[in-house]
């Protein structure tokens, strides 16, 4: 009787332990693949953000106890914002897509928000789809009675908007649609900014 109850004591009793085990080794080979997952998308971003010359900061990656989460945080709302652009332009097959770094550099440098840009020319010429031929001018700027302001480029129509913008308006505290729209389009009932800012929250 004794000999029978050896084996079915041993089997009550490591039977949790398997148990256990096995769903140790699933915890943990599920933070692994989580884990990679997530430095996956951080490498993507950073080399994103890389390629357009934006700096993350090195105390983040060099401190001893930092938590990937709050790297994934840092850098998705610092950087990530030209793949935003990126993204939209190639949603909606724009022939600016191939400006879309250059846009948010742009937009940085003269302290845009980075979004504008872009939104005005969704506004204006379906991102350059509706826009007067061989003109480069996706914006509606210098457009008139008297002819039609062009660029010898998508990149100098670019930096000339960006350019205009900062001087002819932020400078002059007109930062929101509603203002831009006011000077830009003063004749508007109110469609131009309501679109612009739909726009921009596309982008976000």
């Amino acid at each position: 009787m004794k000999d029978k109850l050896l084996p079915l004591g041993l089997f009550l009793f490591f039977t949790p332990v398997l148990i256990f085990t096995e769903l140790a080794l699933l915890v943990k080979a599920n933070y692994f693949v989580n884990n990679s997952a997530r430095r996956t998308l951080i490498s993507s971003i950073a080399a994103s953000a890389e390629e357009n010359k934006i700096s993350i900061s090195d105390s983040i990656f060099s401190s001893s106890d930092y938590r990937t989460d709050f790297i994934e945080e840092s850098i998705i709302a610092g950087d990530a914002r030209p793949v935003l652009i990126k993204n939209y332009l190639k949603k909606y097959h724009s022939p600016l897509f191939p400006y879309a770094d250059l846009i948010f550099r742009v937009s940085q440098n003269y302290g845009l928000d980075y979004r504008l840009i872009t939104a005005i020319a969704q506004q204006e010429s379906n991102l350059c789809k509706k826009a007067p031929p061989n003109c480069f001018n996706c914006w509606g700027v210098g457009i008139h009675s008297r002819g039609t302001m062009c660029f010898d480029s998508y990149p100098k129509a670019i930096e000339w908007v960006g350019r205009y913008l900062k001087e002819g308006y932020y400078d002059e505290g007109r930062t929101t649609p509603e203002e831009i729209m006011k000077k830009f389009c003063p004749l508007s009932d109110g469609s131009w900014a309501f679109g612009v800012r739909q726009f921009m929250e596309e982008l976000e």
